[in-house]
């Protein structure tokens, strides 16, 4: 397999990836929603005995909120070196104006 497809597999399965990122964040939006509605009817002073059994349960839920976004970045951030890794600085072969992979593999102007 030449470098130029293994590059053009490596963005394809980048794509499908982000396509089901987004098909994640989708669902978690729904999810998110049903979330809301349920803390907005039931965490309130009345259902708990005291102010910091109120504040542990709202902090375990945004607990919960951070762990899935931080869990996203660390997708994204992986995603991106691939990427990286597939489109280069552009400063060793293009000179600065895009990359050019080589067979007329060329991104054009990367700083658009």
């Amino acid at each position: 397999m030449s470098r130029e497809k293994a590059f053009l597999q490596m963005l394809e399965s980048t794509a499908v990836i982000q396509w089901n990122v987004a098909m994640i964040l989708e669902a978690k939006a729904v999810e998110a929603e049903k979330v809301k509605q349920w803390t907005q009817h039931h965490i309130h002073a009345r259902s708990f005995e005291s102010h910091e059994e109120q504040l542990k349960e709202t902090l375990s839920i945004h607990e919960v909120i951070v762990e899935m976004v931080e869990g996203l970045t660390k997708l994204e951030n992986g995603l991106y070196s691939n990427l990286k890794a597939v489109l280069g600085s552009g400063e060793e072969e293009g000179g600065g104006e895009g990359f050019s992979g080589g067979d007329g593999f060329d991104f054009g102007d990367l700083s658009k």
